[in-house]
């Protein structure tokens, strides 16, 4: 088994967010926070499109792989591709609700069928030297009693599955879109709370409606990890004080300003990599959430990016605009 990594707090897969560029940014935001990749299907991963799909900079560690499927010889392999490429973990994704992922009998799916679900995770432990873990829902159509739910973990764990990240609302696979299987069924943050209770061996990490990190700092009295999504990817720089806050250590807290100017090596890096400038700049939209110039920050950062000749240097132009902004408005108080 290699080595593990401190799980206190991770930021969310999210589907078209968090690619490589984004990752690279977060990362510029907190040392500590464990990453995630968007789901990756196994076939994608299998059918010549590794690299692309699975290369990134080293400073993104601790990094996860989150895949998909239901076939084990496949998620195998993606997964042993996986850890040669250096990921730190294999994640499965066992609660997206997606029309795509229900047609693949995939995601939030396989709820439904622990026994299935756990021919997975063994397959692919048996395959790599490195964690494999399930990201799951408590529950998904009419299976969403507690009994429900604690019969899935129980399965599940018992094929070497130590670590579950739990979002606390069920999925209703019809009916519902993905974005309202996101809002819709209500939190119960008490199951998984007396999921960790029940099950002390296994490592419960807490996902859903978490919106800052006084409500992490809260929740980690009680499970062993959060895991922040749309808060984090919208207002990014509450990852900037998750290292001193949450891990304890010293360093200080990057401005805004030190992770402009810290990006630019990255945007540089993916443009020559054939990423368009505003494929990378989008993910930096959130940076001036609540700030003054947060609107010009946005709205430039939109437009001048799509601009023939556009670059790093514009990034930096717009965040040295904003930046005067803000003085000039700390100035006025």
């Amino acid at each position: 088994m290699g080595k593990t990594i401190d799980h206190r707090f991770a930021v969310a897969p999210m589907m078209e967010w968090t690619d490589r560029p984004c990752r690279s940014f977060l990362r510029l935001l907190s040392k500590r926070a464990v990453l995630y990749t968007e789901m990756l299907h196994a076939e994608a991963v299998l059918r010549g499109e590794a690299a692309r799909l699975l290369d990134f900079p080293a400073e993104q560690h601790p990094l996860v792989l989150q895949l998909g499927g239901d076939q084990p010889e496949r998620l195998a392999l993606a997964a042993k591709a996986g850890e040669r490429h250096g990921y730190d973990e294999i994640n499965l994704n066992v609660g997206c609700p997606s029309d795509r992922v229900q047609a693949g009998n995939f995601g939030a799916a396989l709820m439904g069928d622990p026994a299935h679900t756990k021919r997975l995770v063994a397959e692919m432990q048996a395959a790599v030297d490195i964690p494999v873990t399930v990201k799951c829902r408590i529950g998904v159509d009419d299976q969403d009693s507690e009994t429900d739910f604690n019969h899935f973990i129980d399965v599940v764990a018992s094929a070497g599955c130590g670590h579950f990240i739990v979002h606390a609302r069920k999925a209703w696979l019809k009916g519902l879109s993905p974005k309202e299987n996101r809002e819709v069924p209500p939190l119960d943050y008490q199951r998984v709370c007396r999921l960790k209770q029940r099950r002390p061996d296994l490592q419960i990490s807490l996902n859903g409606g978490i919106a800052d990190l006084g409500q992490a700092a809260v929740h980690l009295q009680k499970v062993d990890g959060v895991m922040l999504g749309r808060a984090a990817y919208h207002n990014p720089f509450l990852l900037a004080r998750v290292d001193q806050n949450i891990y304890g250590e010293r360093w200080l807290v990057p401005s805004r300003r030190e992770i402009v100017e810290q990006m630019l090596p990255h945007i540089e890096t993916e443009l020559a990599a054939g990423l368009r400038l505003h494929q990378i700049t989008r993910h930096m939209l959130g940076l001036y959430a609540g700030e003054p110039g947060a609107r010009l920050w946005r709205r430039e950062l939109t437009e001048r990016v799509r601009q023939i000749g556009a670059g790093p240097e514009t990034v930096r132009t717009i965040m040295q605009k904003v930046e005067a902004i803000r003085e000039d408005a700390l100035c006025s108080h």
